[in-house]
């Protein structure tokens, strides 16, 4: 226990130093208070936007079906909101207590598991033998896969005779205190919603065909406190990403909706994994407003490893601050084949061939450790690369300015040193397909889902 100190003892230069070290601590509490305060408002003014958006007068730009959806994305941003105002204020005074509305029992025929909390001894601290005269019984719901089950928490109350003590084991932590769901419940809501792409609605009709009604929007809510919830599982995530000497990135437009308005404007996600040879398998989803550059430095920050990725202009900024610029194969490629496809060109089968046996040697390769693939490339695909580069700058004198033929060149030849970077080390990939292959499940969700939410997009930091 800390004791204050005798004034009276100290000299004059350790009363100044005691001085200043308690100012300090003094302007870290305001820091720290006015910080608090500054995310609080901000969070409040987002609660009015949103709530005034919800129930306010609108205009009739979108059908009742997208109307629908809407509302489920406003009722999950606004339970995060509230879910982060509860975290950041502390009341002065008891909240007054509130009538909250009456909870449906759940269904009487479905199964019950019963979890029983007991202390670990039934002898007092006292010495005496404690007695048990009552229990009391909460009920959660549970899910697996097609099948609704209810766990019933049974919390015995013992009570010891000789000194009156009454003792009762505590419940476990849940992801929603007081909630019905079980973290089951919870995680079956956001697989579904997230890998499965089954917007709310369609799961509360699966639910009530078992038998449980779920309105949309207590769904939307616990879909808001989740990602509340999981914000440091996210934040960790990323930080451990970011170790990572090498990463994958893409982006794929999303349907924003605007605050207020019932118009979509082009939002984007944006993804970064790990490599397919990387001992940690990891994707980070990045929901952004735009396109812009800055979002990507943003997610990076001070990293400067190799960045796998397409010819976007974004990234180049991150190519100047030190970032290394890894070229995407499968794009190159697919300038030809297009090529090919439109008019069966002799210059692009012969490209096509060429790469075609890049991929060969990375096929080969596949199973093979960093530094047994990086002898393969060296002895196989160097020569290959060399030669495809030497055949493009040949093709590229004779063909006109302009055409197709001459685009398809251009992009690699204006890239080659980027293209050609993954046969230095045998750590990287001949293309950014493994982040692409990741993000396009998102095309399907896309398509579900109709657009995004607003406070997603502002605030969310990846959902992986």
């Amino acid at each position: 226990m800390n004791t204050s100190p005798d004034l009276s003892q100290l000299s004059p230069d350790q009363l100044r130093h005691l001085a200043a070290t308690l100012m300090a601590q003094v302007e870290e509490k305001d820091q720290a208070l006015r910080h608090s305060e500054q995310i609080n408002q901000k969070l409040t003014h987002e609660l009015a936007l949103l709530k005034r958006h919800k129930f306010g007068q609108r205009s009739e730009h979108l059908n009742g079906l997208q109307i629908s959806l809407l509302d489920e994305g406003v009722d999950a941003d606004i339970a995060a909101i509230e879910a982060e105002l509860a975290e950041l204020v502390t009341p002065a005074t008891p909240p007054a207590i509130q009538q909250k509305p009456k909870r449906q029992p759940l269904p009487d025929d479905l199964p019950r598991v019963e979890i029983r909390h007991e202390p670990d001894s039934e002898h007092c601290t006292c010495g005496c033998r404690r007695r048990r005269i009552g229990e009391e019984i909460s009920e959660k719901l549970d899910y697996t896969p097609g099948v609704f089950t209810i766990e019933r928490h049974i919390r015995g109350k013992w009570v010891c005779d000789g000194c009156e003590t009454l003792i009762q084991t505590p419940m476990p932590a849940h992801v929603i205190d007081k909630g019905i769901p079980t973290s089951g419940l919870l995680a079956q809501v956001m697989i579904a919603k997230y890998a499965d792409h089954l917007p709310l609605y369609r799961q509360a009709q699966i639910f009530a065909r078992a038998g449980v009604e779920i309105p949309r929007s207590t769904l939307a809510e616990w879909i808001g406190i989740c990602g509340v919830r999981l914000q440091p599982l996210v934040d960790a995530l990323r930080g451990t990403l970011l170790t990572e000497p090498i990463l994958h990135a893409d982006e794929t437009p999303v349907p924003m909706l605007a605050p207020g308005k019932k118009k979509t404007h082009r939002a984007y996600l944006w993804a970064y994994a790990t490599t397919p040879y990387a001992e940690l398998k990891a994707v980070i989803y990045d929901f952004a407003p735009g396109r812009g550059g800055q979002h990507t430095r943003d997610f990076l920050g001070d990293w400067q490893g190799k960045l796998i990725c397409d010819d976007y202009g974004g990234y180049k900024q991150s190519f100047a601050n030190g970032v290394t610029e890894v070229g995407c194969m499968a794009h190159a490629r697919r300038k030809f084949v297009d090529l090919h496809v439109a008019g069966k060109s002799q210059i692009a089968g012969q490209a096509i061939e060429l790469i075609g046996q890049l991929y060969q040697v990375e096929r080969d390769a596949q199973s093979l450790s960093a530094e047994e693939r990086q002898r393969l490339r060296d002895t196989r695909a160097r020569p290959i690369a060399a030669t495809l580069h030497r055949w493009m700058l040949a093709h590229r004198e004779k063909v006109p300015n302009g055409s197709a033929t001459a685009k398809a060149l251009d992009y690699s030849l204006k890239r080659w040193a980027a293209l050609a970077r993954y046969l230095d080390d045998g750590g990287l990939s001949i293309d950014n397909n493994r982040v692409e292959n990741l993000i396009r499940p998102w095309a399907l969700g896309r398509s579900n889902w109709l657009f995004a939410g607003h406070c997603a997009a502002a605030s969310v930091p990846p959902i992986s």
